[in-house]
């Protein structure tokens, strides 16, 4: 059993050290741990401070591409170095290291596939008052969004079995934090929480420069995953709204019409008229986005069929060159 910790780097010289000193050298059940870095563009020594404390594996971007390519692309060579458990953690050294063993107990005992670490949000001194009810408030969307009980959305410290690994997507460049809940829940992957630790604050998030900017991007990325996941169900209640007000305002005109005025309120059977147009218009876009999504599903399911083939002639080619 093989476990490979990743961590995306993004000029983290000066903390990358610390976050992997701080990993676990042994865990019960796993027979390999390897560390592997991706240098996301990182133009300080992040690679030369990697490199001299003895990572396994480096993915390297010579330019920028943010948390969720950088993510995706640490899953893929995991995947292709045999990563049976990835634990996705942190540079800053925001998790304790210690913890990843209880990330990787429920995946390790069959009873999970996803494994998130919930923080303790309320206890942690160095987030605003703002920041510790924005946190609830999108985990508490992402749950409705996805179905699920995880506790703390954002947290990007969880750990993925390598069946729940090659069925990741991630299709927005913000984050995968959320998208991947929505899509785990949306397709009953088998998604659990644990508590985790968190350690004192090194430097500031570089996820985003304000609070408005993190919950306005937070909120494009739960739409797009419930539209790519639940498109029907979406467009149905988008649809809904005008639909109600122009059958509402219907009603209304054949109340004035019966009692003898309609003729006055021939401007509100027009719009009325629009908004139920409008409505069922929407309703229509839905059933063709459901049909979509089937098909991606499809495509997924192929995808991950070609990954398992792709990820296994790895693996062979690497046992073959072994016995050489």
């Amino acid at each position: 059993m093989k476990l490979i910790i990743q961590i995306p780097c993004l000029n983290e010289a000066e903390t990358l050290e610390i976050a992997l000193n701080d990993l676990p050298k042994h865990i019960d059940g796993i027979d390999e741990i390897e560390v592997l870095i991706i240098n996301d563009g990182s133009v300080d020594n992040t690679v030369e401070v990697a490199r001299k404390w003895g990572v396994d594996h480096i993915v390297s971007f010579t330019k920028n591409k943010g948390l969720a390519k950088g993510f995706m692309a640490g899953i893929d060579a995991c995947l292709r170095n045999g990563a049976d458990i990835i634990v996705n953690t942190d540079a800053d050294n925001q998790y304790c290291g210690a913890d990843i063993e209880k990330l990787v107990r429920p995946i390790l005992d069959k009873k999970a596939d996803i494994v998130i670490g919930e923080r303790p949000i309320d206890a942690t001194e160095h987030f605003s008052p703002l920041k510790k009810r924005l946190q609830h408030f999108g985990s508490y969307v992402v749950r409705v969004a996805s179905k699920t009980d995880i506790p703390d959305a954002p947290s990007g410290f969880r750990a993925f079995s390598r069946e729940a690994a090659m069925h990741l997507n991630v299709m927005n460049n913000y984050t995968y934090t959320l998208e991947t809940i929505v899509q785990a829940g949306r397709t009953n992957m088998a998604i659990t929480s644990v508590p985790v630790r968190t350690n004192g604050e090194l430097r500031k998030s570089r996820l985003f420069h304000s609070m408005f900017g993190y919950v306005k991007r937070s909120m494009l990325t739960i739409v797009r995953a419930f539209m790519m996941y639940r498109p029907l169900t979406f467009f149905s209640i988008l649809g809904l709204i005008p639909f109600t007000l122009g059958f509402a305002l219907a009603v209304r005109f054949l109340i004035y019409f019966f009692a003898g005025s309609g003729l006055g309120h021939i401007q509100s059977l027009v719009f009325s008229s629009t908004l139920m147009l409008l409505g069922f218009m929407t309703f229509i876009v839905g059933l063709q986005a459901d049909v979509i999504a089937n098909n991606r599903k499809l495509l997924e399911d192929i995808q991950y069929r070609v990954r398992r083939l792709d990820y296994s002639e790895k693996e062979r080619e690497e046992a073959e060159n072994g016995r050489e």
